[in-house]
């Protein structure tokens, strides 16, 4: 799982600059000031995920092997969840479909519940950190 949660963080680490250019350079120019908040909010919480993934991959090999497991996949999910729906509710005007707007907005803290379980699990496997269990 080390070196899965390595190359998902570095696609995610990827993308997180791609998509904070087209906010920066692109989106400024055709969405509200409002939207484009919402879509900045996206891009700075995948990063911060991104790096939370990086970090039970290093972890991984130190701590509990079950619990970094289990945030890795929470950060994972998370991520797409969280910021994929800031994405598309900033988008939704200028993607034609503010009907999906009701779908999409409980989606966000579905996303935000899966990062504070994540840590709360990456919380455990460091609290197990030299118990001798892996």
């Amino acid at each position: 799982m080390t070196k899965r949660f390595l190359i998902f963080a570095c696609i995610s680490g990827l993308t997180a600059v791609i998509f904070g250019a087209f906010g920066a350079h692109i989106l400024k120019r055709i969405l509200s000031e409002q939207q484009v908040l919402v879509f900045e909010t996206g891009v700075r919480y995948q990063f911060f995920h991104t790096f939370a993934l990086i970090a039970v991959a290093l972890l991984s090999r130190y701590t509990s092997k079950r619990w970094t497991t289990i945030a890795g996949w929470l950060f994972l999910v998370g991520i797409i969840l969280f910021s994929g729906s800031l994405y598309l509710l900033s988008l939704t005007e200028f993607l034609e479909i503010q009907y999906m707007q009701k779908v999409i907005g409980p989606i966000t803290p579905i996303g935000g519940l899966l990062f504070v379980a994540g840590w709360a699990s990456l919380l455990r496997a460091c609290v197990d950190y030299g118990g001798g269990r892996r």
